[in-house]
């Protein structure tokens, strides 16, 4: 280690050793007045210590051999801090040896190569400096590095904690003054960024959509990230003839992420899980992309997080969504022990184009266990199949030849042996590369990212990145904490985006009125009025509608009680949905005593979605109400995909559901026989009344679901449905509940019933269900337990 940060002193001395004019500087002044007067060839150096407050402007008109250079005395103890930025701008002005941390900012860059919307950087360096933590205040979306102009460089830099939303690095091509940059982005160390909980996480992003048929030539290579959990996208390319490159990238959940522009390059770049959740490799889309000598070890991503994933694209796509993967090359890429292979992931209505024209040549996959290694979401009559090889579990897969393949380990790393022929029987074209992923030449050529007993790991695995002195970045400690918000628009969103894990949000009476959707990224607690006078409600006119009010994310925790929710205005598709789709982290729910009311959007609408590829461990709504709305909880979309579920259990207790035209819940599981394990449902002390009254509608839809357990409740005024309850298998029954102006309760396959009651209710009150003194409710009758709302 001590070598390496020798090396790379040196490296800085010879970079910033040539000048012959250098004056230092101790405050905020005498820079100003310094760097007003640098010529090409001069150096500033500011004192040690920390500068609080301060905007730093590094500008000049350098030369190629003689830069103006802006350093600390030492690198690493220059701290800046507070309500501070750095704008870079001239010709040839260079940075280096900063820290940004204890930060304060009201500024949306902490570093921006440029003055202003017409001054830019060209031929400009940001170097050997960190940005740690650096906090921006409540409302900012503020990026750490924004590189305008061209030919600029953001190199052995540490970025470590970025928890405010925005892109920690952004490529801008807006103006003609930015395209075909030719930036590079190397030898920096990305760190911690937790996840987000909403699009604008990424740690580099490349181009906008608006921008991204533009040509960018932006350099990524010899970059570490690790734990970067921002969003899906690590890396979101969205300009063409960018090159991605010898980086590493280690227990990062998500992808490198090709969204826009077309012509990338993504060559010897190393993945590995490290048996972190949601890892992933490569996302594909757009055209025109040559992808190989890549490795990828131990992924634990799959669906849009897979480890090399082709998307289906939308017919006529505007820039912003999805176009068609076309004339794509993906060679010699080898995968060991991680998620699938997907062709035409995301298909849908919307989705409907498939990867064409493309070579899927050479490529290695090998898995230790029994899995789905390769997924054909839609088909492949387009895509080339030439000598890819698998070893694995189960049946052949289309595209790729069995074999079973010998390894050697360096470093506990596995590589291909000479000791296999097969692999030898390769394709090649003119894309086909000419070296392995260790940059040995291949003088025969084989499948996969290695050489055959290869002696060398790839570059990527040996990178030291980062600056060249070590800094001690300690996490700041955010304790959770008790806050009350006031009502108003955006005020509740705001707070939770603000709030600390495991932090009580408590709710006064009034409206609290939304304006944007509400993402639960962890465990956070909401508390209203136990008056029932809290409100959440849509913001009226909005031009484009809520889809619905809260998305509990991956790995989250929501518990929600006193609270009324109302989808009235703008017709709200949704009070709460799961994660998006394909994203199968656990989350969990807890409902108390909360109504929803007004979730009439028939255009797929229901008050709880949960979409395809996603399961809750938890769904818990229990003393609640559910009324005058078009579905209730609806887990019905992956009804076609065998043995899914998209929850543990669901837990209903004490709860109503009231004026609901289809199904109250519709939880179910494609099985080839209901008894084998997978779901629960618990329905105790609950009222259905006037739920799905059609004659084929059902109060529970729960086809196939393992364990169904309905006891004490009454099922009233679905007059029209002939069975509103139809279990099947042994470990389904209803038990000590009553049904009244229904159908009847349909057994089969081992299902069970006992004391079941078809009398009427004789409600004193039918709006909160309180029954007469005369009501077979609560009378005594044998074994029958209290029937209805405990509370009444």
């Amino acid at each position: 280690m001590k070598s390496f940060y020798t090396s790379i002193l040196l490296l800085f001395i010879s970079v910033l050793g040539y000048s012959q004019n250098e004056v230092t500087v101790s405050n905020l002044n005498e820079y100003n007045a310094a760097i007003k007067k640098a010529v090409a060839g001069t150096t500033i150096v500011l004192k040690n210590g920390v500068w609080k407050d301060v905007k730093l402007n590094a500008y000049g008109n350098g030369e190629e051999n003689k830069p103006i250079i802006v350093k600390a005395e030492t690198a690493g103890e220059v701290i800046i801090s507070g309500n501070s930025t750095l704008n870079i701008y001239g010709e040839y002005v260079i940075v280096s040896g900063l820290w940004f941390k204890d930060g304060d900012s009201n500024y949306k860059s902490v570093v921006q190569f440029r003055k202003d919307s017409k001054t830019f950087a060209n031929n400009c360096r940001f170097a050997n400096s960190t940005i740690s933590y650096y906090k921006v205040a409540d409302g900012i979306k503020d990026h750490w590095v924004d590189i305008w102009g061209k030919n600029n460089r953001v190199d052995h830099n540490n970025f470590t904690g970025k928890t405010s939303p925005g892109t920690t690095v952004v490529v801008w091509l807006k103006g003609e003054e930015h395209i075909e940059n030719n930036h590079k982005i190397d030898n920096n160390f990305f760190g911690s960024r937790p996840e987000l909980g909403t699009n604008g996480g990424e740690t580099i992003r490349i181009g906008t959509s608006a921008n991204s048929m533009k040509s960018s030539k932006t350099i990524v290579e010899r970059n570490v990230f690790a734990n970067c959990d921002g969003e899906i996208e690590i890396i979101s390319n969205k300009s063409g003839d960018n090159i991605f490159r010898d980086n590493l990238f280690v227990g990062s959940k998500g992808c490198l992420t090709l969204r826009h522009g077309n012509n990338a390059l993504v060559e010897r770049n190393v993945f590995l899980g490290n048996g972190v959740s949601k890892t992933g490799g490569i996302r594909v889309i757009n055209a025109g992309h040559i992808i190989r000598n890549n490795l990828m070890v131990g992924l634990l991503g799959d669906g849009y997080r897979g480890s090399l994933v082709l998307m289906n694209g939308v017919p006529n796509s505007p820039l912003n969504r999805y176009h068609q993967v076309n004339n794509v090359d993906i060679q010699n890429n080898t995968i060991i022990n991680s998620g699938p292979i997907a062709f035409g992931e995301g298909k849908d209505d919307e989705k409907s184009l498939s990867p064409k024209n493309v070579n899927f040549s050479n490529n290695i996959f090998y898995h230790t266990s029994a899995t789905e290694n390769v997924l054909f979401v839609d088909e492949t009559a387009n895509i080339n199949f030439n000598n890819n090889y698998i070893d694995a579990k189960g049946a052949p897969v289309k595209g790729f030849k069995s074999t079973k393949i010998d390894w050697k380990e360096i470093k506990s790393f596995p590589i291909p042996t000479k000791q296999n022929p097969d692999l030898l029987v390769v394709s090649k074209n003119d894309k086909s590369p000419e070296r392995d992923i260790t940059k040995a030449v291949r003088q025969i050529f084989n499948a996969g990212a290695f050489n055959l007993d290869a002696t060398k790991l790839p570059k990527a695995l040996g990178l030291r990145a980062g600056p060249g002195w070590k800094p001690d970045i300690v996490a700041p400690i955010i304790k959770p904490a008790d806050i009350v918000v006031k009502p108003g628009t955006e005020n509740l969103r705001k707070a939770i985006d603000k709030a600390a894990p495991g932090s009580t949000i408590r709710l006064n009476s009034g409206e609290y009125v939304a304006e944007k959707t509400i993402k639960i990224g962890k465990e956070i607690t909401i508390i209203g009025n136990k008056e029932g006078t809290t409100l959440l409600k849509s913001k009226d006119g909005l031009e484009k509608p809520l889809s619905y009010f809260f998305r509990v994310n991956e790995g989250a925790k929501l518990t929600l009680s006193n609270v009324t929710i109302d989808g009235e205005a703008s017709n709200v598709k949704y009070a709460i949905v799961s994660p998006d789709k394909k994203e199968k982290g656990l989350y969990s729910l807890f409902v108390d005593n909360v109504v929803f009311k007004n979730f009439t959007n028939k255009d797929g609408g229901s008050i709880f979605k949960a979409y395809n590829g996603t399961k809750a461990d938890t769904l818990s709504f229990i003393n609640s109400k559910f009324e005058n709305s078009y579905r209730g909880l609806n887990l019905s979309y992956d009804k076609d995909i065998m043995g899914f579920y998209n929850a543990n259990v669901i837990l209903l207790k004490n709860t109503v559901f009231k004026d609901i035209e289809e199904a109250a819940v519709n939880y179910v599981r494609s099985t080839p026989l209901e008894d084998l394990p997978g779901g629960k449902l618990v329905v105790t002390n609950c009222v259905f009344s006037n739920v799905y009254n059609q004659e084929k509608g059902k109060v529970l839809k729960t086809n196939g679901i393992q364990i169904v357990e309905i006891t004490n409740t009454v099922f009233e005024n679905s007059y029209k449905s002939e069975t509103p309850i139809d279990l099947k298998g042994k470990f389904n029954f209803i038990s000590n509940s009553l049904l009244y102006n229904n159908g009847f309760v349909k057994l089969s396959k081992g299902a069970q019933k006992e004391n079941i009651l078809y009398k009427n209710p004789k409600w004193e009150n039918d709006e909160l269900f309180i029954p007469s003194k005369k009501s077979s409710l609560l009378k005594e009758n044998n074994k029958i337990d209290r029937i209805g709302l405990l509370k009444n």
